[in-house]
């Protein structure tokens, strides 16, 4: 199996509909999760109203990889679910986020409760940055001293290529999801975990 397969993927979905039938759109919402949650690889769902008498809806779910995404997609479960909202449920928006801003995501919980909030939004872009630096340099300094050490007589595009190929599923797969969890707390404005340690 790939193991770009194994990437969570979430889709926010924003939708609107008559005020009035705000007990028809969460019913219609929590019969979608139910059937989802029969299918492989779901991982959660939850959905949240603009505001108090706003007719704009925002759903989220989240499969473990593009291919179990895919098969709720094209199920008849799904169409069949789609189909009956027709005339009360209008789609607006529709947005899949996966790469490396699906690492620095908080995990999407499994929600019930329309009033509940949405996750929180992914971290500032320059923390983002900096912790993406933090995996990178060391990564990239290890290798160019090993390659011009090992490697001196291969010719400097060939190296670079050898250096990528090596580095990127390193990042990918190894460093980066490691570092981002180790600084979670940072990358989400959270206190530090020693400062909540108690003796």
């Amino acid at each position: 199996m790939s193991m770009t397969q194994t990437v969570p993927v979430t889709v926010a979905i924003a939708r609107r509909a008559d005020p009035a039938r705000a007990s028809e759109m969460v019913a219609w919402m929590r019969a979608g999760t139910a059937l989802a949650e029969a299918f492989p690889g779901f991982l959660g769902a939850g959905w949240v109203q603009s505001g108090p008498g706003s007719p704009e809806w925002h759903m989220l779910y989240r499969f473990a990889d593009a291919e179990t995404l895919h098969r709720w997609e094209e199920s008849p479960q799904r169409h069949w679910w789609l189909s009956s909202a027709q005339g009360i449920v209008e789609h607006t928006r529709v947005e899949r986020r996966t790469g490396i801003e699906g690492w620095f995501d908080p995990p999407l919980e499994h929600w019930v409760d329309p009033v509940e909030p949405i996750p929180p939004a992914s971290p500032p872009r320059w923390k983002q940055a900096v912790t993406i630096w933090l995996a990178f340099f060391p990564l990239s300094l290890s290798a160019t001293l090993l390659t011009s050490r090992f490697l001196a007589h291969v010719p400097l595009p060939a190296r670079v290529l050898l250096m990528t190929l090596c580095l990127t599923p390193l990042m990918t797969y190894l460093v980066l999801p490691r570092i981002t969890r180790a600084l979670h707390w940072w990358l989400h404005g959270h206190p530090a975990p020693w400062r909540n340690a108690r003796p």
